[in-house]
């Protein structure tokens, strides 16, 4: 198989795969609340942070 006729072949069935996609309506009838994802996401990333500086803080031995 050639690499034109297989770009064809993929270019088409991305055009199949998006029309159902694009038939929803948005976020509106979305079964998630997008804003309570994102408030999960950004609070697990703020407590990773958190976390990683304390351990880090933890192995470094006071200089006194």
């Amino acid at each position: 198989m050639s690499k034109s006729s297989f770009v064809l072949i993929a270019a088409a069935v991305l055009f199949v795969i998006a029309v159902p996609v694009q038939a929803q309506t948005g976020c509106s009838d979305s079964p998630e609340n997008p804003t309570a994802v994102l408030a999960l996401v950004g609070s697990a990333g703020a407590l990773f942070s958190t976390v990683r500086a304390r351990m880090r803080a933890r192995r470094k031995p006071s200089k006194r």
